[in-house]
């Protein structure tokens, strides 16, 4: 039976998407997500992943050590009841990625507005688009993610009436094997529950290239799949949402 393209990921080039002339959303709504090969070269990633070791003495650690961050991700703080120490330390947040990775925040800001049509701005009093660090044969390689939506970061307001809100993703360090995310066909209904019949949706994995940008609405069900070797996976991510009243998109971590 073939398979719907809602059901699958798209690709374009980066250099297709050009400012004020990119059909980018319409394409990420026909499907799962879009990816974006080549973003970034190897050569700068590895550059990239080596100042995020650099930088461990300021690495956030979350769940115990399951996994770690530079720079402060919220949907961690509010899991673990530490939101005042998120908005108490965004400023310092920001300070310690810009030294260690320099530009990147910005890069990230001006990617959105590229694929969006629109500017994009750090949203005032958050964290700005940081890094994710999954270490190799620890909890999450063995099991993978939570599966989950990225709607923590949206309003009560913005999620009823469906603001529009992306999840970027750059891989600047895939781990040896496995690793993927994996995207349903399922979108966030008002509850973070998920059914085994929403589970058993289509659904589609993306394999992680280095230097790979990958794009989904953050309403999509999502899971990072278990991997295996001894390297980490290192990933910088920026959530961003159509502020109406600021006529831009925030963004932040």
């Amino acid at each position: 039976m073939a398979v719907s393209p809602r059901a699958t990921v798209a690709e374009r080039s980066w250099e297709s998407l050009r400012p004020g002339t990119s059909d980018f959303l319409s394409v990420l709504d026909a499907h799962l997500g879009v990816r974006i090969p080549g973003f970034l070269p190897p050569s700068e990633c590895a550059a990239l992943a080596r100042r995020v070791y650099a930088g461990r003495p300021f690495w956030i650690s979350d769940f115990g050590g399951v996994q770690f961050t530079l720079g402060r991700a919220w949907y961690t703080h509010l899991e673990q009841d530490r939101e005042d120490e998120y908005f108490a330390n965004a400023r310092t947040s920001d300070a310690v990625v810009e030294r260690m990775l320099p530009g990147l925040q910005s890069r990230l800001c001006e990617a959105i507005s590229t694929l969006v049509g629109a500017p994009a701005v750090k949203r005032e009093g958050w964290c700005g688009p940081g890094v994710h660090i999954f270490p190799a044969g620890e909890w999450l390689s063995h099991n993978g993610g939570d599966v989950h939506f990225d709607n923590e970061g949206l309003s009560d307001e913005q999620c009823a009436r469906r603001s529009r809100a992306l999840t970027l993703v750059l891989m600047l360090q895939p781990p040896e094997s496995g690793g993927a995310l994996r995207l349903w066909d399922v979108t966030f209904a008002g509850t973070d529950d998920v059914s085994e019949r929403e589970l058993q949706s289509p659904r589609a994995e993306v394999d992680y290239q280095v230097g790979e940008l990958l794009v989904l609405d953050s309403y999509r069900l999502h899971q990072i799949q278990p991997f295996t070797g001894t390297r980490d996976r290192i990933s910088a991510t920026a959530h961003a949402a159509w502020d109406e009243s600021g006529s831009c998109w925030e963004v932040w971590f």
